[in-house]
């Protein structure tokens, strides 16, 4: 007989947060490590050409947190979509989306995502089962849902991971979310990157309970701690969730505990943290450099590791080239899309 579902959701945190995770082949640490460095290397290029002025409007980098979308990813299936809120050109990038594309539309052009009319927060695919990139706090949650409500309307196996982040856990579309998505039992997984600041206050001024995990608890909804800094824990607890989901057992709540170096955005200097707390993650916990450390420890050389990073960065300044030369839209481009 299955254990009751409030026993199985603590014995999933109790497993998260005891023990090591699983290891990684070298293969899976190899695929890892090129895609949390495509994404790092992007915002590092991106962050540039917003300080040349060739981004306008919001940019919210991704930098510190590449470990839970690319853990995320390698846990799902073909078919699973992904919708995240406006800090998202990492989950482009995750789920196999064109840097061409998206640095396209960073920059207003046409060969952008959204024909350079949606810039930052607002890309979509269709093919990568990729559905946004929202700018309104919270709004993608019930988005999200409505996703797995189509799953679960077609008699799919799909599963719908919804991004969200500590901010925007406080929002009341959220517990809607959480109240419909249990009493139907839909096939989603909420992902809460709790990067600890939201826009800019701390979790411990904005949070009467910080542990994100248990947020939905009134819903008799299953929660797991994950550490968001280590690819492996991240994998792991995301196969877990999504094997619920599949099951038919409803909804799964994930709290990845991560971290953002940069500020809230690009016209924020974070000035409510030390330079000093920043740099002791970077130095302790930074997800790039804990794969890049196993690997070496493993025997690949460093001459290895070096050519994926070359490799990577061309694809990054590649895609700045073609983001900076390609024509913007077409003013006819102004109402497609839009009312038609």
């Amino acid at each position: 007989m299955a254990a009751p579902k409030k026993a199985a959701a603590g014995a999933a945190q109790d497993k998260t947060n005891g023990g090591s995770p699983p290891e990684f082949t070298r293969e899976q640490e190899l695929k890892a490590l090129r895609d949390m460095l495509l994404i790092r290397r992007f915002e590092e290029k991106a962050g540039q050409l917003y300080g040349m002025g060739a981004i306008g409007g919001f940019c919210h980098l991704y930098i510190g947190q590449e470990a839970v979308v690319v853990g995320m990813q390698m846990a799902l299936k073909q078919g699973d979509q992904v919708i995240t809120g406006y800090r998202d050109h990492g989950h482009m990038l995750a789920t196999g989306m064109d840097a061409n594309g998206v640095m396209a539309e960073l920059t207003g052009r046409r060969g952008g995502y959204s024909k350079g009319k949606g810039g930052s927060m607002h890309m979509f695919s269709k093919e990568k089962h990729f559905y946004g990139g929202h700018g309104i706090v919270g709004a993608q949650v019930s988005l999200g849902t409505g996703l797995a409500f189509a799953n679960h309307y077609r008699g799919n196996d799909n599963v719908s991971v919804t991004y969200f982040g500590d901010g925007a856990a406080n929002q009341g579309q959220v517990y809607e979310s959480f109240n419909m998505a249990e009493l139907w039992k839909l096939p989603v997984i909420y992902v809460i990157e709790n990067n600890r600041y939201a826009m800019g206050t701390s979790v411990s001024r904005a949070s009467a309970q910080q542990d994100f995990s248990k947020r939905g608890a009134s819903f008799n909804i299953p929660g797991m701690q994950v550490d968001g800094m280590d690819v492996r824990a991240v994998k792991a607890a995301g196969e877990e969730a999504a094997a619920w989901c599949r099951a038919g057992k409803g909804p799964y709540i994930l709290e990845m505990q991560t971290y953002r170096y940069r500020g809230h955005s690009m016209s924020d200097p974070a000035k409510y943290r030390t330079r000093e707390e920043v740099e002791k993650v970077r130095h302790d916990q930074d997800p790039i450099e804990q794969v890049r450390n196993r690997l070496l420890a493993a025997k690949v050389s460093e001459q290895d590791l070096k050519a994926i990073d070359a490799e990577v960065r061309d694809i990054v300044n590649a895609s700045a080239d073609f983001a900076q030369h390609d024509p913007e839209p077409d003013a006819a481009e102004l109402w497609t899309d839009v009312y038609r």
